[in-house]
């Protein structure tokens, strides 16, 4: 039988279950995600720093915009979902904002000029690996480096949450949204 990213049901191992404590629940919940993180001892520890702390040099609806468009680019419904039902309100995304994380095009209008270019350049940080040089140019104004360097690394931490997601076919929350519809274009 070939080895498959599944989500580790309890009893945990001891050392598992002592990383696992860290983790955060959701109504008392560890979320499969987490679950299928405890697969390796070395990822569960190392492989996805949270970026989701009080120190972060980014606002969190800010956060929630790069988490949400990341997720979004990777097609991975389970994460998007998550973060759409336990932060955006608490982030001060309006219903049609969420519903834009999702489209394929950026609808500017929605958006202030700043996360609208934000969402631009994670469209081709996602997209390219790397930003042109107007929306670099922009990045740089908007953003300090410590900013661009927490934006960078909620790309790519959503990056690689997508991916292990998605291999491991991770079935939506019960609690969690799902994506709306995506209009042509």
């Amino acid at each position: 039988m070939p080895n498959k990213l599944v989500p580790l049901s309890e009893p945990f191992p001891p050392d598992i279950a002592e990383i696992l404590e860290n983790y955060p629940r959701q109504d008392g919940h560890l979320l499969a995600l987490f679950r299928t993180f405890a697969n390796s001892r070395r990822f569960l520890s190392k492989g996805v720093p949270n970026l989701l702390d009080r120190d972060s040099p980014l606002p969190l609806r800010l956060r929630e915009i790069v988490i949400l468009r990341t997720t979004a680019n990777r097609n991975c419904e389970y994460e998007w979902g998550v973060h759409v039902t336990i932060f955006a309100m608490k982030a001060r995304l309006g219903d049609a904002q969420i519903h834009a994380t999702h489209q394929p095009s950026i609808c500017r209008s929605l958006w202030s000029e700043t996360e609208a270019t934000l969402i631009e350049a994670i469209d081709q940080l996602c997209r390219d690996g790397m930003m042109s040089g107007k929306t670099l140019v922009q990045f740089e104004t908007d953003w300090t480096a410590e900013q661009q360097l927490e934006i960078l690394a909620l790309c790519g931490t959503y990056n690689t949450v997508s991916f292990v997601a998605n291999v491991a076919r991770l079935e939506n929350e019960p609690f969690a949204a799902k994506f709306p519809t995506r209009s042509a274009g």
